[in-house]
């Protein structure tokens, strides 16, 4: 197969923690080849979606700590989406309109033949904090509003409340509201901008404590590991990026259950690689833009994720 990522730029990525790159590693190990295409790069012309793409080799034994994991197999080129054989969908947020526009671009591809992973349209119909409402069962108390007066009683109902914006990533922008907390009235001001942005409030989950679980969904299936996401000391969000300490950790009855009531109605919907953010035995996230921790669950444990994922691509390619 030829393999084009829709990606971050080659040189600001961590290489050796980047799910991306470990992908890249087990589909060249497989035959395929590369190339990537960074969003600005994706565009229309006379009607047919095309890329401006760039043809990658990794190179042999790299340090994946420095910049020089890969180099240049074939000139950046306009290439119609249609032309690789599957387009992987591999941009980090912010989801901001130029992301939305990017995912109509790619819904559009695959009307003209593309083969595109995550999908566009999926991508774009699943924000990842208001999905999990489709999944109220396996929720803890869970309201969604702009509403001052609305947040104000659900903080009176529950007490010790989780307060955060839509569109947050990386754990930002997300704070606890604990029982008479002075700072209340801000903090509601600040992330509804008076009333004026919808946010989401839940309910505490105590669990925290043990770690907020990535569950990979792959074609559809779970991956038999989670990477608990384990917050400092102190600290309310396990978000690696907010410093929390990955741990994989094997499935527990409770996760399977929820990974195999959720995972065959994300996968009919276009969504081949989906991360679960579970905490406790509720689901609080489901993420689908670039799931990431590929790279922690396979150094500690015995299952190669990045292999898997080949695998799975290499099927819904019809390869």
């Amino acid at each position: 197969m030829h393999v084009l990522f829709v990606i971050d730029p080659l040189p600001t990525l961590k290489a050796y923690k980047d799910s991306s790159v470990a992908m890249m590693q087990a589909l060249a190990a497989r035959g395929h080849q590369l190339s990537v295409a960074y969003q600005g790069g994706l565009y229309i012309d006379e009607g047919v979606v095309k890329a401006a793409a760039l043809g990658i080799e990794l190179a042999q034994q790299a340090d994946l700590h420095g910049h020089d994991w890969w180099t240049e197999r074939k000139a950046w080129a306009d290439t119609p989406l249609s032309a690789f054989d599957a387009v992987l969908m591999r941009k980090d947020p912010p989801f901001d309109m130029e992301y939305v526009y990017a995912t109509h671009l790619l819904e559009y591809a695959e009307n003209q033949g593309a083969k595109v992973f995550n999908s566009g349209a999926a991508i774009r119909n699943h924000p990842e904090k208001l999905a999990i409402t489709e999944f109220s069962a396996f929720t803890t108390p869970t309201l969604v509003t702009s509403d001052m007066a609305r947040l104000r009683a659900f903080h009176a109902q529950y007490n010790d409340v989780i307060v955060k914006p839509l569109d947050g990533m990386g754990g930002t922008g997300i704070f606890r509201l604990q029982p008479a907390d002075p700072n209340l009235g801000v903090i509601l001001e600040t992330l509804t901008d008076n009333g004026k942005r919808t946010i989401m409030a839940q309910r505490y989950i105590p669990e925290i404590t043990k770690g907020d679980k990535r569950i990979l969904l792959i074609g559809g299936q779970a991956v038999p590991y989670a990477l608990a996401r384990i917050p400092l000391a102190g600290e309310t969000r396990g978000n690696l990026a907010a410093g929390g300490r990955g741990v994989a950790q094997p499935l527990t009855p409770r996760d399977i259950q929820i990974a195999e009531a959720i995972a065959p109605t994300l996968a009919a919907r276009g969504l081949l690689l989906v991360g679960l953010d579970v905490i406790g035995d509720y689901i609080t996230e489901v993420n689908v833009t670039s799931p990431t921790c590929f790279v922690e669950i396979t150094e500690q444990t015995d299952f190669d994720v990045a292999e898997h994922f080949a695998v799975a691509l290499e099927k819904a390619a019809g390869h």
